[in-house]
C-alpha cells in the first residue's frame, strides 16, 4: 500500500473507530480482550482496505469487516487459543482506552447485548446506530427483507433482556 493510501486509511479509522469501540464492546469481555480485538479489526481493516473500492460508505464497509473479525475470533477462540500477529503499519493508529462503565445504563445496554447472539448483537448495535435496512441487509448480506425480520426478533429478545435486568436490579434495590 502506498504511503497517500496508508495515510487516508488512518485519517478514515481513526474518525470511525467509536464503531470497533462499540463491535469490541459487545464481543468482549474486559479491557485486555478488547483490545486485542480492536488491533485485529484494525489489522484485518488495512488488510482489506486496497480492495475497498468505494461502494459504500467507508463506515459501512467497517462495519461488514469488523463484525465479520468479531465473530471469526469468537468461534477461533473456543476452539483454540489465538496468537495476534502486529504490523508496524499501524503504529501511527494509537489504542485510545474506550471507559463507558461508570454510566449504568450502558452498562445495562452492554449486558443485554453481550447476552444475544452474535448475528442478533451485531442487529442490535447497528439498530442504535441509526443504519438503515439497505446498508445493514449489505454488511450482513442477507435480503432487506431477511433484515427486517431478524431486526424485530433481534429487538424483542433485547428488549426481553433489558426488562428482566431492570427488573433483576430493581429487586436488589428493594432488598436494602
Amino acid at each position: 500500500m502506498n504511503q497517500e493510501l496508508e495515510n487516508k486509511f488512518v485519517k478514515e479509522l481513526q474518525s470511525n473507530q467509536g464503531i470497533i469501540h462499540k463491535i469490541c464492546r459487545a464481543y468482549t469481555k474486559g479491557e485486555a480482550q478488547h483490545k486485542d480485538l480492536f488491533q485485529e479489526i484494525s489489522i484485518q481493516l488495512f488488510k482489506a482496505y486496497p480492495k475497498f473500492n468505494g461502494n459504500s460508505k467507508f463506515s459501512t464497509w467497517m462495519y461488514r469487516v469488523a463484525i465479520n473479525t468479531a465473530i471469526s475470533l469468537y468461534r477461533k477462540s473456543k476452539r483454540q487459543v489465538r496468537t495476534s500477529e502486529i504490523f508496524d503499519n499501524l503504529k501511527e493508529l494509537e489504542y485510545q482506552a474506550y471507559d463507558d462503565t461508570k454510566d449504568k445504563q450502558v452498562e445495562l445496554l452492554y449486558k443485554a447485548i453481550n447476552a444475544l447472539n452474535d448475528i442478533d448483537k451485531a442487529l442490535v448495535l447497528m439498530y442504535l446506530d441509526d443504519k438503515p435496512y439497505v446498508e445493514i441487509s449489505d454488511i450482513l448480506g442477507i435480503s432487506e427483507v431477511n433484515a427486517r425480520v431478524k431486526m424485530n426478533r433481534a429487538k424483542l429478545h433485547f428488549a426481553t433482556l433489558t426488562l428482566s435486568y431492570l427488573q433483576q436490579m430493581a429487586q436488589k434495590l428493594v432488598a436494602l
